[in-house]
């Protein structure tokens, strides 16, 4: 039985061989960001992911409490490029906020690529800031912080909640699922579902911008199935853009901002956010109507 315990011995040093290999997989310098900015995060598809939810708003849509998940969790994400890493986010703010994190931005040497809303009729109002870097990821880290502080100083001034936010899951995740056909994340209260657009060659000095630096169509619901509420953001080329606003009114979902979140880059790529309540199931067919339409015209391949 000698050559039991052989195997034995190699499936617990693969084992071993697997978990170190797992430890390691956030390469050094992204680790160090996290620690500097004293943040959580994740790397993946090549993309060290920073989370900055907003997790001080207590915000409200036509009256109706909307979960952080919903759409207040801001971030800030890096992958590496020719010789330097670039850094694409979106930072979650106030209206008082707004202006002096755009000055800690630039301050620092770091671009704002756009500034727009995603809802109608929240209280309080909120933008989203969409900010742009490149260098190594140490000195990234040192200029965004300031900003990043800003927001953090913001949330801890913040009144703590009168009422506690929802935390269990109301809604059928796995049906909307199969109704847009994608599959999606349970987040909370939140069902959240995000398309990459891989037939999109989107590159920024060498770096391929992929679906966790910002190019993709989400969508994420909330509240029961009976009565729910949808928010989202579909990425676009030019020619989609007319269709799926069609698409989208046909449906009748609000559709709330239309904007760019990057610029100097080609294809040109324009971001739609919508909103809408009613049944989750007659949600979900609105914006699957709009996300087949995507990828159809003859320019989204590069």
């Amino acid at each position: 039985m000698i050559w039991l315990r052989y195997l034995a011995m190699l499936v617990a040093a693969i084992t071993l061989t697997d978990a170190v290999a797992s430890a390691q997989e956030v390469p050094a310098d992204y680790k160090a960001v996290l620690s500097a900015l004293g943040k959580t995060g994740d790397f993946k598809d090549g993309v060290l992911k920073v989370n900055i939810p907003r997790n001080d708003l207590r915000v409200t849509i036509s009256q109706r409490p909307a979960p952080t998940p919903f759409g207040f969790g801001g971030w800030v994400a890096l992958t590496k490029g020719q010789g330097m890493d670039v850094m694409m986010g979106d930072l979650v703010l106030t209206e008082d906020e707004v202006n002096p994190v755009m000055s800690a931005l630039l301050q620092n040497g770091l671009d704002v690529t756009a500034l727009h809303n995603h809802f109608f009729w929240e209280q309080p109002r909120i933008f989203y800031m969409h900010v742009h870097g490149m260098g190594s990821a140490t000195d990234l880290a040192k200029r965004v912080k300031p900003a990043i502080d800003l927001i953090d100083q913001a949330a801890k001034q913040a009144a703590p909640p009168s009422t506690p936010a929802q935390s269990s899951p109301t809604i059928d995740g796995v049906a909307l699922a199969k109704i847009v056909g994608t599959p999606g994340e349970q987040t909370g209260p939140v069902y959240k579902i995000t398309i990459g657009r891989q037939d999109i060659e989107l590159r920024e000095h060498g770096a391929r911008i992929n679906a966790r630096m910002g190019l993709n169509t989400w969508a994420a619901f909330a509240g029961t199935d009976a009565d729910a509420m949808v928010a989202g953001d579909v990425a676009m080329l030019e020619p989609e853009v007319t269709p799926v606003l069609k698409a989208l009114r046909a449906n009748g979902l609000n559709v709330v901002a239309i904007h760019h979140h990057m610029t100097d880059v080609k294809p040109v790529v324009i971001f739609l956010h919508y909103y809408g309540t009613g049944p989750a199931a007659k949600l979900a067919q609105g914006v699957r109507a709009a996300v087949d339409l995507l990828g159809k015209t003859p320019s989204t391949r590069r």
